[in-house]
């Protein structure tokens, strides 16, 4: 028996992915299209000794070419010829979903039509003939499933053997007697100029040329004897026009959706009864126009804290098993192979802490892409892009934006994944500039231990201001950008659809949430290692260095510190803590301690295995305590978080002291608030965006720094504050 490949295509909202989720399970990856940005998804699962390999089509209304996802969808079924096309449809909205089955119909592909979410019919106590809407539609086998709860996944599967090999009987819709003559004529011209169209349905392929479709237009043109028959589609095209007074392309739509509207009138059974909806209910609420945006900055805040606090615990457990027993680990094999004190250096405080800095993110994207997929599922992103769709159009951007600039708050590396969910490019780009403008828990250390030093009782106002300054330097920025090098286009066209409030399928959101995550840590993971790498060769050059001033890090500090000087802090110390930054920011104040403070040398902890695996344990159990309880404080009046008193490095605040004053201070502030990304921001959106991109990013983002903290710095000197 031979594999089969089946594309999987359907509206969004229709419950395809869920179904591809279910079929393949963990069995998936995920890339481009090639020469698009579009995601292509791919997974496989054997049955009956045969593999099944799944193409999931980007979610699409139509396969007219007016979008990027059309062209994918219509071009991989014309030219890849699938043994097979799943065709998803929402079965609590057939006619608007069936428009995309007649033209995949109409491709002259093998179709099993899955009509899902036939669970919320049976709630309204509607329900509908799949004999009938089988037999109208060419015999095309039908399958009714709830793929949410795991209903009807079995029966798709047997639809798919079943129809496997055999040949369906074909479909044609009349499009009445003007267009269908223009058609003939149309097909009888291929065989006149000897046109070679074997790749393409003859009849599919006339209407498409009537329809003046430009992707199509090209391709015949390219061809012999394609300007004949473009010539002729033109005149055909006219002659409609001037008959029946309306384009082709607007006929045939026209007549698709009456053949539709008999479809479901003739299978689908609802009583007439005029009822308010569970979902109107909630969206009178949280789509409303006074309580909309409240609920959801309710909503955000909720998922803001769970992602950042509700996480921490497990962070900190999981730096503590990379500096603990995984460090232990690699210095007991280290020193029973005796290796060089380089290579020691290396390795510990190179690659572990390299992996580290990655793995620490993990706990924080699971929970991150675990809510995201949740929201996505339900159906609320769709009301929270809707609430801030009017605010977000100052920027240039769409509502949709504003959800990962709110992530940003926390990390900007899974805000800049999380723009994903934005369809158009244009604006995930956009987005992706703006997000590390937000001030990310990473830059909190440096403005507590600034903000103590220099401000005390009034740190949390210095704090509270950094956090707004960043908010609103974004806010101008994408003013900017959206009437200099990103203008709106076509594609930026928002259209909004609210579809209907579902249960989430758990197996769904756990798939997303491992896709992601795994995803995350497989493409940065390289790019921190090696420069993590690059870091500790910089600090211990040349070799035998003691004096860190004279080492390559060192030296590349004091040769940039004078671009400081006109911001305030032209030393070479302050520097190099700005160019550590470039790391991770919360390593500037680590970089400041180590420089101002110098840094003893702490002798190897004799390894206990026993010790460590029982420390991992007790770790885990501590930090889900831990985390229940800031889960239970988010509750309002609930409070069983034991708030120790705050550590404040006293010696360091005094080194900050001697070094800065209360105005070179705030200078430098807003110059870490606003500098150069880290480099696993960049490497985020390098990866999404591409290096141009994250070279832009950074340099935009240093440029809008230097400038800030100048005027800071210049103007408080002017008023004599310095």
């Amino acid at each position: 028996m031979n594999d089969l490949t089946i594309a999987l295509a359907g509206n969004p909202n229709a419950g395809k992915t869920t179904i591809f989720n279910m079929l393949t399970g963990l069995h998936q990856h995920t890339g481009n299209w090639p020469g698009k940005t579009v995601e292509k998804k791919e997974g496989e699962f054997e049955l009956d000794g045969r593999t099944i390999h799944i193409v999931d089509l980007p979610g699409t209304y139509s396969l007219t070419a007016y979008s990027p996802e059309e062209i994918i969808a219509r071009d991989y079924i014309i030219n890849e010829r699938p043994d097979l096309v799943i065709n998803v449809v929402d079965a609590t909205n057939l006619e608007r979903n069936l428009y995309l089955t007649v033209q995949i119909l109409e491709l002259d592909v093998p179709v099993v039509l899955v009509l899902n979410m036939t669970d919320e019919l049976k709630k309204d106590n509607a329900s509908i003939n799949v004999d009938l809407i089988s037999q109208l539609l060419a015999d095309i086998p039908v399958v009714q499933s709830a793929a949410n709860k795991g209903k009807g996944i079995s029966e798709i599967v047997e639809k798919v053997l079943e129809v496997s090999g055999k040949t369906q009987p074909m479909f044609k819709l009349d499009y009445g007697g003007k267009v269908e003559r223009e058609v003939e004529k149309i097909i009888h011209a291929f065989e006149e100029n000897k046109l070679d169209v074997t790749l393409y349905p003859r009849r599919w392929l006339a209407l498409k040329l009537l329809e003046a479709d430009s992707d199509i237009l090209t391709h015949i043109q390219s061809k012999q004897g394609g300007e004949q028959v473009i010539a002729l589609a033109q005149n055909g095209s006219a002659h409609i026009q001037d008959m029946l007074g309306d384009e082709v392309d607007l006929l045939t739509a026209d007549r698709r959706y009456g053949f539709i509207n008999g479809i479901v009138r003739q299978t689908l059974h609802r009583p007439q009864m005029d009822r308010i909806t569970l979902t109107d209910r909630i969206d009178d609420v949280v789509t409303h126009k006074w309580f909309g945006l409240p609920v959801f900055f309710a909503v955000m805040y909720v998922v803001f804290r769970l992602v950042i606090d509700v996480s921490s615990p497990f962070l900190d457990w999981t730096d503590a098993i990379i500096n603990g027993p995984i460090a232990h680990l690699f210095q007991f094999m280290l020193n029973s192979l005796h290796v060089p004190a380089w290579v020691h250096s290396l390795v510990i405080d190179g690659i572990v802490a390299g992996v580290g800095g990655i793995l620490v993110f993990v706990p924080g994207l699971l929970i991150l892409y675990f809510f995201l997929a949740l929201l996505e599922d339900s159906g609320y992103m769709s009301r929270a892009a809707f609430v801030m769709d009017r605010f977000m159009r100052v920027v240039g951007l769409h509502g949709k934006s504003f959800i990962p600039m709110i992530l940003g708050f926390g990390c900007a590396v899974p805000a800049i994944y999380a723009t994903r969910t934005i369809s158009s490019r244009r604006d995930r780009i956009l987005t992706s500039l703006l997000v590390p403008l937000m001030s990310c828990s990473a830059r909190l250390p440096v403005y507590v231990v600034f903000g103590l030093a220099f401000f005390g009782s009034r740190a949390g106002t210095v704090i509270w201001a950094m956090y707004a300054l960043g908010i609103l330097v974004a806010m101008l920025a994408g003013m900017v950008f959206t009437r200099t090098i990103l203008k709106p286009d076509a594609s930026s066209a928002f259209v909004l659809e609210l579809p209907p409030y579902r249960q989430p399928s758990m197996k769904s959101v756990l798939i997303h949430m491992w896709e992601n995550t795994r995803e995350f840590v497989h493409k940065a993971s390289t790019m921190i290692l090696f420069a993590s790498v690059i870091m500790w060769l910089l600090l211990n050059l040349p070799w035998g260095v003691t004096d860190q001033k004279n080492s390559y890090f060192g030296r590349v500090s004091g040769a940039i510190s004078p671009v400081f000087a006109p911001l305030g802090f032209g030393n070479w110390e302050t520097g190099g803590a700005l160019v550590s930054g470039f790391m991770a920011k919360e390593i500037v104040v680590s970089t400041m301690s180590v420089i101002y403070l110098g840094g003893q040398d702490v002798p190897p902890e004799p390894v206990n295995f026993k010790e460590d695996m029982l420390g991992i344990g007790t770790g885990f159990v501590d930090a889900a305590i831990s985390s229940g309880r800031i889960l239970l404080s988010i509750i309002p009046g609930v409070n069983l978080i034991n708030d120790g008193a705050q550590r404040e490095d006293t010696a360091l605040s005094i080194a900050l002291q001697q070094n800065f004053d209360v105005l070179s201070a705030v200078s430098f502030l807003v110059f870490v608030l606003l500098y150069v990304p880290c480099v696993t921001t960049l490497g985020a959106i390098k990866h999404e965006f591409g290096a141009s991109w994250a070279v832009f990013s950074a340099v935009y983002q240093t440029g809008i720094a230097w400038l800030a903290a100048f005027i800071v710095y210049q103007s408080g000197v002017l008023l004599g504050f310095g």
